[in-house]
């Protein structure tokens, strides 16, 4: 039987026109979905779907695909806009804000922050959420994993992340192992610090939810506060200045960036894979 390719809606949304595109780049270049494949590391499945946006292209992809087609930053540029459609609309202000963002800080009370979440570690937590299908979720992994892509000017990363973090078991020990090892890796360099906000400094005001600051190149500030369910995004200086305040009183009660290295170091003893003993 001979295949007939899908006639395509480029104009519906950017995940159809970046499929477009694609379509149209390997047609001009004449090559078949396998070549391309080939030429790009992928499968011939993934980039048929890609071009019907049956699914949103992996967050390596895009370069591959504009130094297989010399487009310079086309496809990089296409996929900037799409990955935001893996996200429900009430982050897609803050997404644009934090992209621009001079100085990120974060608080966390249950998980390592998203921008720096191992892909495994990513991959299981967006499972548990149900009403995601297994494309929804490897689609918002690639859009998480996006967010970590290393920009310029580099934004300074604070992330203060409770100690049941750190107890809490997401995904098997190997998996444990190796995003608090990640964390542990950017727990103290020039653009990324990491403190631990421990069990014996009892109850504070952020205890019911995220937080992540956003310093703005133009001076200002916003703050985005996160529940179980649904977020909210401030961006007025008053109601900013609040959970400022909160964020530094936590600051200052947590631990020091070394006790909170020393800290994650213990815990990953609890991770720490078996050596295979010999037969």
């Amino acid at each position: 039987m001979k295949f007939t390719a899908r006639a395509l809606t480029p104009y519906v949304s950017a995940r159809h026109y970046f499929g477009s595109e694609q379509r149209r780049h390997r047609e001009a270049a004449k090559l078949s979905l396998v070549q391309l494949a080939a030429v790009v590391n992928s499968s011939k499945s993934t980039l048929a779907r890609i071009e019907a946006a049956e699914l949103l292209a992996p967050y390596d992809l895009p370069p591959r695909l504009d130094a297989a087609f010399g487009t310079g930053e086309h496809f990089y540029g296409l996929y900037q806009l799409a990955k935001r459609e893996a996200h429900p609309d009430q982050y897609r202000r803050f997404m644009d804000l934090e992209a621009q963002a001079e100085t990120i800080e974060n608080y966390e009370p249950q998980v390592v922050p998203g921008q720096f979440q191992t892909e495994a570690y990513a991959r299981v937590l967006l499972r548990c959420q149900e009403d995601l299908s297994t494309e929804q979720v490897e689609e918002r992994v690639a859009a998480r994993m996006s967010r970590q892509e290393r920009r310029r000017p580099v934004p300074c990363r604070w992330a203060i992340i409770d100690e049941s973090v750190l107890r809490r078991q997401v995904g098997d020990k190997s998996c444990m192992y190796e995003q608090l090892a990640s964390l542990l890796e950017q727990g103290n360099t020039p653009d990324s610090k990491v403190q631990v906000m421990p069990f014996s400094a009892g109850p504070h005001s952020l205890m019911s939810g995220a937080l992540t600051l956003l310093a703005l190149p133009n001076g200002s500030t916003a703050a985005y506060e996160e529940g179980i369910e649904a977020g909210h995004l401030y961006e007025d200086p008053d109601a900013v200045k609040k959970w400022r305040r909160q964020y530094e009183v936590l600051r200052a009660n947590s631990l020091s960036l070394t006790e909170s290295a020393e800290l994650i170091r213990k815990a990953m003893e609890d991770y720490k894979p078996c050596d295979t003993l010999p037969s």
